[in-house]
């Protein structure tokens, strides 16, 4: 990469962090609801025992896991939808810049944002709710759903193969809430009926919040955890490439 087309890419990076600092849907999903949610579950169920572990230390894992999906879903699949909509990416394809760079740039920044809502997730834990837990734990949790979490994005160049940006909304927004009830992050899905239970445990929200609750107790890598995400990976990108070529195609 010549020091020009590292600077296109940098340039492109530090936009869609622009672009996605100022949306009022990511402000909303990813940064006030999983605080506001994990404040006030925190303080009305108190510090039970959950899987061996604290309910303050398991639900700081949860929201940061729901925060991390909801920046997938409520901004990274919602530009998708809107630059597609406005022939903004077939404009790339007439400019300089190859279309690799447009989607390290994509990935890169929100891999980015996902690691500021981490720390700021984990900085609120810390200090708001006085949780101390050994650095490794800190760590691993934090890496674990950092890129477990990059999975979602996936999910979320599924949604943003769709042309109506409105429709990506609704979508977005009704799978988003309902993985994330189905999938444990709300509630524990020990409360959940033993048919909802296994419906959770197929979830790929469940998967990435099991893999850093069950470090949170002292466990290893969670390898069918990491299978599961992985191969819901490759389910949505084949379908979304084969999406994006049928469009390009018509």
């Amino acid at each position: 990469m010549n020091q020009t087309m590292l600077r296109a890419v940098v340039a492109q990076c530090k936009a869609e962090l622009l672009r996605t600092v100022r949306n009022k849907r990511f402000v909303i999903f990813s940064v006030i609801m999983p605080v506001a949610f994990y404040f006030l579950f925190s303080s009305t169920i108190g510090n039970q025992n959950i899987d061996g572990t604290d309910f303050n230390s398991y639900y700081l894992m949860s929201m940061t896991c729901y925060g991390i999906i909801g920046a997938s879903f409520s901004t990274f699949s919602m530009r998708l939808a809107r630059e597609r909509s406005q022939g903004w990416i077939r404009m790339l394809k007439i400019t300089p810049l190859p279309s690799w760079a447009y989607i390290v740039s994509k990935v890169s920044a929100q891999a980015l944002i996902n690691l500021c809502i981490i720390i700021m997730m984990f900085l609120i834990g810390g200090f708001g709710k006085q949780l101390d837990l050994p650095a490794a734990t800190w760590l691993s949790c934090g890496l674990w759903i950092w890129i477990g979490g990059m999975s979602f994005m996936a999910l979320g160049t599924l949604f943003g193969s769709m042309r109506n940006p409105d429709a990506v909304q609704v979508v977005s927004m009704i799978v988003y809430m309902g993985m994330s009830v189905l999938g444990g992050l709300w509630m524990p899905i020990t409360t959940m009926s033993k048919t909802m239970q296994n419906i959770a445990q197929a979830l790929p929200t469940y998967r990435l919040g099991q893999g850093a609750w069950n470090m949170l107790a002292g466990g290893t890598v969670d390898w069918a955890g990491i299978g599961i995400l992985a191969a819901y990976v490759v389910v949505f990108m084949v379908l979304s490439s084969y999406i994006m070529r049928k469009q390009e195609a018509v």
